[in-house]
């Protein structure tokens, strides 16, 4: 089965399930950049919560952009307040120290691109999940007809939409989460939520989200 998926800021479990599933994954370059979907967003878990962050780009929304031109906007200091918070989400989880220093640079050197930002994070976040396949493709075009073997995810895998109607593949497995006495089991969360917390088993529970 092929996926397509929209290139995506620190994804949800639920995108990351889906390179155990997939014989190849097609990473979408040509669409149309939208505000408020994971291309800039991740949703973390802090002591109080849930906290989404987004990345700051140059864009207007009268202008049609393909997301592989979406500029980082340099105003602001976002990789400060982003890692900031992260670190204080996160540094209590068990496996926060053993991976602080993969994810420290990503908010500590200047990047111009969006998608160049987020690809490489995703290449990173594959490795430490030990996750070599499947085959990784970028779209040459932007495609709108699917034959049977493939699956287009580009706009399912959304902030604003609900997994649970709209992605029967994927259930949501419960894992140790370390303020989950306060505040109960959060689904669906950034990847790394996931990473901070159950380290290398996080492949046996995104195994496990797969039906």
């Amino acid at each position: 089965m092929d996926i397509y998926l929209t290139s995506a800021y620190l994804a949800p479990i639920q995108y990351y399930a889906k390179f155990l599933s997939a014989e190849s994954i097609f990473i979408e370059q040509h669409d149309n950049y939208i505000k408020q979907t994971y291309r800039n967003r991740c949703n973390i878990i802090s002591a109080n919560g849930e906290i989404p962050l987004s990345i700051p780009v140059e864009h207007s929304s009268k202008a049609k952009i393909a997301m592989k031109d979406i500029r980082i906007a340099k105003h602001g200091n976002w990789q400060h307040m982003h890692w900031n918070a992260i670190v204080s989400a996160y540094n209590s989880t068990p496996f926060f120290e053993y991976y602080q220093d993969d994810f420290y640079p990503f908010y500590h050197k200047e990047f111009d691109f969006l998608f160049d930002f987020n690809e490489e994070l995703r290449t990173l976040i594959l490795c430490l999940l030990n996750i070599d396949l499947p085959e990784i493709k970028y779209t040459e075009y932007y495609k709108v007809d699917f034959g049977q073997n493939e699956i287009d995810l580009r706009e399912i895998i959304h902030p604003k939409r609900d997994w649970r109607t709209l992605d029967s593949d994927f259930l949501s497995v419960d894992y140790y989460q370390v303020f989950n006495q306060k505040l109960g089991f959060t689904p669906n969360m950034s990847i790394i939520d996931l990473l901070f917390n159950m380290g290398n088993e996080s492949q046996i529970i995104l195994s496990k989200s797969i039906i």
